[in-house]
């Protein structure tokens, strides 16, 4: 069947009309995936380098300091056997938003440098992922971590990340030998 530049015209006019209804605004505020408030001890997981012969140790804890509920992450990161992480992970129930441009979470700790991995439907072995890192300090603080700062933890991966592909989110001590002690409040997209 031959496409004739009348049908093209109609699409074209098609798409044109439907824009307002599909263009959405930017958001003004973060879409939160977890405030800590609902169980979220059957959401979040903990894991160690202990899975691949690794000897890190840690746990994750739920807690609550002036009402507002957190997750706690503590341990020791060992790169011994060679290991060198810790993690806490959430499998998501939706992709993050079609507008989204980051990683959005509300963290304090012990003054290190901490990871956000990301997960996607192209990321099927364990050692892949999209990583990025942030320092936190004593006091509550928001870190901002846009998608284009995340780089493939493999060469099999893409360049880039598509966000629309995201499945997990995981807050990661990482690569070194350190005490690990991580809170973390909130966490969203931008």
């Amino acid at each position: 069947m031959a496409v004739t530049r009348r049908d093209v015209f109609g699409l074209i006019c098609s798409a044109v009309a439907m824009a307002p209804a599909v263009m959405r605004p930017a958001a003004a505020q973060s879409m939160h995936v977890e405030r800590f408030a609902m169980q979220p001890e059957t959401g979040w997981r903990f894991f160690t380098d202990n899975v691949m012969g690794g000897v890190s140790t840690g746990q994750l804890a739920f807690s609550q300091e002036n009402g507002q509920p957190y997750a706690r992450m503590t341990g020791r990161v060992s790169t011994a056997n060679r290991g060198g992480f810790i993690q806490m992970r959430l499998d998501l129930d939706n992709s993050p938003p079609e507008n989204s441009e980051g990683v959005r979470l509300i963290v304090r700790g012990n003054d290190q440098r901490y990871f956000v991995h990301l997960r996607t439907t192209g990321t099927v072995l364990p050692w892949q992922y999209y990583q990025v890192g942030f320092d936190v300090t004593r006091r509550w603080a928001e870190a901002r971590l846009p998608f284009t700062a995340f780089r493939p933890a493999s060469r099999l991966l893409r360049a880039s990340l598509r966000p629309d592909s995201v499945i997990s989110v995981a807050v990661v001590a990482y690569g070194r030998d350190h005490d690990a002690e991580i809170d973390v409040r909130e966490v969203g997209f931008l």
